[in-house]
């Protein structure tokens, strides 16, 4: 199993077809084929599935894309920390991040990098799961809030405010909490795993979860903002996500005077991925512009 066939299977898969794993390799059509059935042939298993239109990727094929593409990165590691005239970040970045987040926010920021370093590609995944990123080939991932206890390192981006909001039409047809303690009383929609742990405020300088009940509890940030909208109940979601609907009007403030802790934008890698020159830069540039793009 030689390296550059490696390459090539990780490429294939990534372009899901020969015609464009050959245009981004600078090969032949036939040399790409030949090469990954030589692979397949070496190691005594089908990779690919062929069909017309496209390739869909075998569960053993799928394990080898993973283990290829940790290779192929820890070679480039290596490439650019040897060689003194290469340290601009290159090759292929695996990410994932939150889907919200990823749309309002990672979006722009992701082509504003790619503009300044066009020797790297971006696959990036949106999804509210929490992936397995060693397991799953990813370079690395973007996560809000408390991170579980892992080998992986993390850095903190940012920190994004809490903001409890609800639509004018329910503001004027309840009272609005007064405290924090006033929410016991009012219909809480409640995002991803609120309904059990209650939301946090500081209250005469001390911390204190408050107990929350309501109509709707759902693991995504822009259903709960819409059903504030709609004037089901208070939301209390990151401040990326309901900016919009605040500035509009659509929906309003409450408890303003009241602190809720932030939560934290961190960015997670393997440990050895940590020399990686590519992670490094897409790190710092996130934690760059990402104070004044969450506040903006």
């Amino acid at each position: 199993m030689q390296l550059d066939d490696l390459k090539i299977f990780v490429t294939t898969v990534d372009a899901r077809n020969f015609t464009a794993a050959a245009n981004r390799l600078q090969l032949s059509k036939q040399f790409v084929s030949r090469r990954v059935m030589a692979l397949e042939a070496s190691l005594g298993v089908r990779l690919l599935v062929r069909n017309t239109r496209k390739l869909a990727v075998t569960d053993l094929g799928y394990e080898l894309y993973q283990r290829a593409t940790r290779i192929l990165g820890e070679v480039e590691d290596a490439e650019q920390a040897m060689t003194s005239g290469r340290s601009d970040p290159r090759g292929l970045l695996r990410v994932s991040a939150p889907m919200s987040f990823g749309m309002i926010h990672l979006s722009p920021l992701v082509a504003a990098f790619l503009r300044a370093n066009p020797d790297v590609r971006v696959d990036m995944e949106l999804s509210d799961r929490v992936v397995d990123v060693v397991g799953e080939g990813f370079d690395m991932a973007l996560r809000i809030g408390t991170l579980a206890d892992s080998t992986l390192i993390a850095q903190k981006l940012a920190e994004i405010r809490m903001v409890a909001c609800c639509s004018p039409a329910y503001r004027k047809a309840r009272r609005p909490p007064a405290t924090p303690g006033d929410l016991a009383r009012h219909a809480c929609l409640l995002y991803g795993q609120e309904g059990r742990s209650g939301w946090e405020y500081m209250v005469d300088g001390a911390s204190r979860t408050i107990e929350v009940h309501g109509p709707l509890r759902v693991n995504n940030g822009e259903v709960i903002r819409d059903a504030a909208i709609a004037g089901l109940g208070i939301a209390r979601l990151p401040e990326f996500i309901v900016a919009e609907a605040l500035a509009s009007g659509k929906l309003v403030e409450v408890l303003g005077d009241f602190v809720s802790p932030p939560l934290t934008l961190y960015a997670v890698y393997p440990q050895h991925r940590q020399a990686s020159i590519t992670i490094r830069a897409f790190t710092q540039f996130l934690r760059d512009r990402f104070v004044k793009a969450i506040r903006r």
